[in-house]
């Protein structure tokens, strides 16, 4: 698999409200179907871990040609500053860090394949693993920047709306 290309990718946006608001946001994955294009849901898979690290969620992905559920482990989780989870326990690890900007937050999304979900793919997929791993790294190219477009319209509509934005 040396030919894969690009397995890691991250961007960032200035969103003009405090990190810990954005945390907050974010850390709460039973909205991230407001703000992923792949992503329509989300759920805890055991709401009294909600948020921790360690706890696992559910995720119900759909695409034009196919529709997936995902099971994540929260792998980080600091109030302000990281938020993050890897798929299927080690597979493909996302996240979103927090850096103060002059008008805000620096918001950075990343992306990793990981080495197991590689392994996973070669095991599963076989001659077309490449193929399959090509098209993932495409989604996540893709869909960070409408993730971190979308992030940023509804943080900021929530503040001008009167949200606590520096709690």
């Amino acid at each position: 698999m040396s030919e894969t290309g690009i397995l890691s990718h991250q961007e960032s946006v200035i969103v003009a409200a405090s990190a810990a608001f954005l945390y907050d946001l974010l850390s709460d994955i039973t909205r991230t179907g407001e703000w992923s294009p792949v992503c329509t849901s989300c759920w805890w898979d055991d709401e009294a871990e909600a948020g921790r690290v360690g706890a696992w969620f559910t995720g119900h992905n759909e695409l034009p040609h196919r529709t997936w559920e995902t099971r994540s482990e929260v792998v980080t989780a600091e109030r302000g500053r990281e938020f993050a989870w890897v798929v299927g326990g080690s597979f493909v690890r996302w996240g979103f860090s927090f850096d103060a900007a002059e008008t805000g937050t620096r918001l950075t999304e990343s992306w990793d394949f990981l080495p197991d979900g590689i392994a996973m793919f070669e095991e599963k997929f076989g001659e077309d693993a490449h193929a399959q791993i090509t098209d993932r790294t495409q989604q996540a190219l893709d869909g960070i920047p409408k993730t971190l477009t979308a992030i940023k319209r509804l943080a900021e509509v929530a503040i001008d709306s009167g949200a606590q934005a520096h709690a």
